[in-house]
């Protein structure tokens, strides 16, 4: 509006069209491409009708911009193009107009390539910052594997060695206890002692191996999914057939599959509205399924990720299969199915997708 009022020779028009062209860039966010449209339009008008002066490109530089930086890139050049050729036009015999032309022409290509450039800055930065993410939980979960092995190596070194030392030092006092009384004599204080804390001792030895060994989950599937709910995420939860206790390992299984998959749900599925946990108490197999409304496509980018690599390796040495991938109506799933009686017996899946994530 300045460089309008400095050049002169406006009339209330032209402050109408440089006013309108200049102030619809406020909505650049919601609207990038009627932003484009309507500053290039407003401007071109303006060019044609009064003088035209490069301060006139200005809006339609900011409009261009925005429009590349938004991955419209094309639009911005065609109409980067028609800004030009009107500008042009408008005064095709003027003093310098083949030079203001062509400064103007360099400017758009500035304005687009920094559009592009950001726009590409933007997507490294996001990418890094996933990848960071990424390699954080990957090394939270080698930890809690290597906190696993210790565990087990823990457990088999005291099962190894207490364990028999205690033993044998149990039966030699219990032996010492009966020959004692065997002969009629009696028997000392500190032997009985010894016989009674060298029990109590193998008791909470056995009670210690048991808590290193185990691996138990901490909770049921529906408590995951309780906590899911209070979390944010909108799961809801069906169980089909006969519900009932399954053995040790397949209860582990079942938890830990719908654990990481409602982890994975929470992570991924951004805008999802709705995710589905499904149980299916077979005679034969357990099956379970999640299902989820995000933002995965069939053919869509997808990065293999530990979880789903820990998830497979489970089922398979349940001796079932695995199922994952993008639905086809939009969203990710999951599919576990675990054989109840023949546990170790791999179960072939039909039409399995690819597994992704």
């Amino acid at each position: 509006m300045l460089a309008t009022a400095y050049e002169g020779g406006a009339d209330a028009l032209d402050y109408a069209l440089v006013a309108v062209g200049s102030l619809a860039l406020a909505a650049f966010g919601r609207v990038p491409r009627i932003v484009l449209a309507v500053t290039t339009a407003c401007m071109v008008a303006f060019v044609l009708h009064a003088e035209p002066t490069t301060a006139a490109a200005f809006p339609v530089l900011g409009a261009v911009h925005i429009a590349a930086h938004g991955r419209h890139r094309l639009l911005a050049a065609g109409t980067g193009l028609a800004f030009l050729g009107a500008f042009f036009a408008a005064d095709p015999g003027g003093d310098g107009a083949v030079e203001r032309t062509l400064l103007l022409t360099g400017w758009f290509v500035c304005a687009a390539a920094m559009g592009v450039a950001a726009k590409t800055w933007q997507a490294y930065v996001h990418q890094t910052e996933e990848r960071a993410l990424e390699a954080e939980r990957t090394r939270e979960e080698a930890a809690l594997r290597r906190a696993g092995e210790e565990r087990l190596r823990i457990a088999r070194e005291l099962h190894d060695s207490l364990t028999h030392s205690i033993s044998i030092v149990k039966l030699q006092a219990g032996v010492a206890v009966h020959l004692a009384r065997k002969r009629g004599e009696e028997v000392p204080p500190a032997l009985l002692a010894i016989q009674e804390a060298s029990g109590e001792a193998m008791r909470e030895l056995r009670a210690t191996l048991e808590v290193l060994r185990t691996d138990a989950p901490a909770g049921s599937p529906a408590l995951l999914v309780e906590r899911a709910r209070s979390a944010g995420l909108p799961v809801e939860l069906t169980v089909t057939g006969r519900e009932r206790a399954l053995p040790p390992e397949l209860e582990l299984g079942v938890y830990r599959i719908v654990q990481e998959s409602l982890t994975n749900a929470a992570r991924h599925a951004v805008g999802a509205e709705s995710v589905g946990v499904h149980l299916d108490y077979g005679e034969r197999q357990v099956v379970v399924r999640v299902d989820d409304d995000g933002v995965a496509r069939p053919g869509g980018p997808f990065a293999h990720g530990v979880g789903l690599t820990g998830m497979r390796e489970r089922v398979e040495a349940l001796g079932g299969a695995l199922r994952a991938g993008a639905r086809d109506e939009g969203g990710f799933s999951v599919r576990a199915e675990l054989p109840v009686d023949s546990p170790g017996a791999p179960v072939e899946a039909q039409g399995a997708w690819e597994t992704q994530g």
